[in-house]
């Protein structure tokens, strides 16, 4: 894409803030534009972040129906999935899945619960009560 192709349109998504795109520049090499984002970006970030909501809506609900732990509904509620918890907090994805039992969250020791909480920017009280 050339410098006058970058997309300018705005996106509310990116918040006033530029995003760094590569662009051709008159001689031929690659360089970093600003750009303000394009519709596309702000459409696909908008479906993207209502089907993060749906998730963490489902897993309170099944939270409160006693088969889920707050783990997995805070876990959606940051926009994370398994597999992005399990990298923060440096622990297989298998027991991260492990952890949502009910039974298994409420013997976590501290220091899990902490891993967990820090990971998700909140307190360790926070995480073990419902958002």
């Amino acid at each position: 894409m050339d410098i006058s192709e970058v997309p300018q349109e705005g996106n509310i998504t990116l918040g006033h803030h530029r995003k760094a795109l590569y662009a051709k520049d008159s001689s031929g090499r690659l360089i970093l534009v600003a750009s303000r984002g394009s519709e596309v970006d702000e459409t696909v970030t908008l479906q993207a972040i209502q089907r993060l909501n749906a998730f963490a809506e489902a897993a309170r609900l099944r939270c409160l129906a006693g088969q889920t732990a707050p783990l997995e509904v805070w876990m959606w509620s940051q926009r994370m999935d398994t597999a992005l918890l399990a990298q923060i907090t440096g622990i297989w994805q298998w027991r991260v899945r492990r952890h949502f039992r009910p039974r298994i969250f409420a013997r976590l020791k501290p220091a899990l619960l902490q891993r967990y909480a820090q990971a998700l920017g909140l307190r360790v009280e926070q995480l073990q009560q419902l958002p």
